[in-house]
């Protein structure tokens, strides 16, 4: 990693509450600004977070726990450590983000008003005005604004406005902003007195599963991929894949936006571990039309021309480690790979997940969509009348064992770097 002076100074700065995998922070980035601590309470995701975003101060904690205090004291070792600016971190916050876990307000689920988890949009309330942001931004599903599930938006508004925050929510749906996939969500936005609120517009033009994955390569012809979710990719592999691809995969490949530019290798293709499935699902999976579920797995297979229907995460071991259905592949008769699912999530190729297909696309599905997150952003960047600027910082990622810990170990590496 570059060492040098960098233009942080003219960055506005960012604080991700629910960090997860980084899809947020990654979208917030790309819109042209520097988040410098991210709040994770899972430490499998936080490790992963750490992975990618090597200047960020990630802090792997409950968010009960976690005092604004921790927070600026995180920001301002991440200012002083990696930024090696002569000029020390005034203290002020542009945004604060985050989106609380949604299942308790979710349409999917049973919609318990006094399910725990509801209870964490009060703590983002909570550190937003501790933290006195010009901007906050909080993500959650649309559940959120109907039924009884209102008087938690209304309590929220009004608590706000009692602080001198105005806000307003809107449902936007990812696949309006370029993603290949069908997710709507809602974004409740507040700011400060004097500063207005915009909503971005939708971008002209859908992107289809097509375009997200038909220049990725058949995981089946590469032995290794039974054991690995990695692999090195020969210079002709590599040239047949570029053949195929689309504009919207070749922006996924390369340093754009306002992103810092990531180090990494082309020929590498990650996050492709192979699922085993026996003969009798393969047959099955070959005899499904597109868009329509297999009748025994209940699996839905993709279109190749349409759009992807919505990723979820499934659970947590917290809530009985249910895997959420994947969808089959539009072409081979098997299901998706965690990189064709962050493809369809509109995450870049050099972001890396969990070695493991179950953590893997538990970060996906649990993830804003990088690009539905950078459009909100740029909006951001538009209300707080900035103009963003490129980074020149070439970043290194983090260490390869951050993805490969299990549940315990990623447990004990938080605790040893506390």
């Amino acid at each position: 990693m570059d060492n040098g002076k960098t233009t942080l100074a003219t960055r506005p700065i960012a604080i991700d509450l629910f960090a997860g995998v980084g899809g947020f922070s990654l979208g917030i980035e790309q819109a042209g600004f520097d988040v410098l601590v991210a709040v994770e309470s899972d430490p499998v995701h936080a490790c992963a977070y750490k992975f990618n975003f090597p200047l960020t101060e990630v802090i792997c904690q409950d968010i009960t726990q976690v005092t604004a205090d921790t927070i600026r004291q995180a920001a301002l070792k991440a200012w002083i450590a990696h930024y090696k600016t002569d000029t020390l971190w005034d203290g002020k916050i542009d945004l604060v983000f985050g989106g609380p876990p949604c299942q308790g307000f979710s349409l999917m689920g049973k919609r318990l008003i006094n399910d725990d988890r509801n209870h964490l949009v009060l703590e983002f309330c909570r550190l937003v005005l501790e933290l006195n942001p010009r901007y906050f931004l909080m993500e959650n599903v649309p559940g959120m604004v109907a039924g009884k599930h209102k008087t938690w938006l209304n309590k929220l508004k009004n608590k706000f406005k009692h602080h001198g925050y105005h806000s307003r929510a809107q449902i936007l749906n990812a696949a309006d902003f370029g993603v290949p996939q069908r997710r709507k969500r809602l974004f409740f936005c507040g700011a400060q007195a004097g500063i207005r609120i915009y909503f971005p517009k939708p971008v002209a033009g859908l992107v289809t599963v097509v375009d997200a994955i038909a220049d990725l390569p058949d995981l089946d012809s590469f032995p290794e991929l039974k054991t690995t979710d990695q692999v090195l990719l020969s210079f002709e592999q590599l040239a047949q894949a570029e053949q195929k691809i689309s504009v919207y995969a070749q922006t996924l490949r390369e340093s754009n936006y306002f992103a810092y530019p990531r180090a990494w290798n082309p020929q590498l293709l990650t996050s492709s571990l192979q699922t085993q499935h026996n003969q009798t699902s393969i047959a099955r999976f070959a005899a499904t039309i597109a868009n329509q579920r297999e009748p025994i797995s209940q699996l839905r297979r993709l279109d190749l021309n349409g759009l992807c229907h919505t990723l979820r995460a499934g659970t947590g071991s917290d809530h009985g480690s249910h895997t959420s259905p994947r969808p089959i592949h539009p072409i081979l008769p098997r299901v998706i790979s965690v990189r064709e699912a962050a493809r369809l999530h509109s995450f870049p190729d050099w972001f890396r997940l969990h070695q493991t297909k179950w953590h893997g696309f538990r970060q996906v599905g649990n993830s804003v969509p990088p690009l539905l997150a950078q459009a909100v952003g740029k909006s951001i960047i538009t209300s707080l009348a900035l103009t963003p600027v490129s980074p020149q910082m070439v970043l290194t990622q983090g260490d390869l064992q951050l993805l490969r810990f299990d549940a315990c170990h990623a447990k004990q590496y938080w605790l040893m770097n506390e």
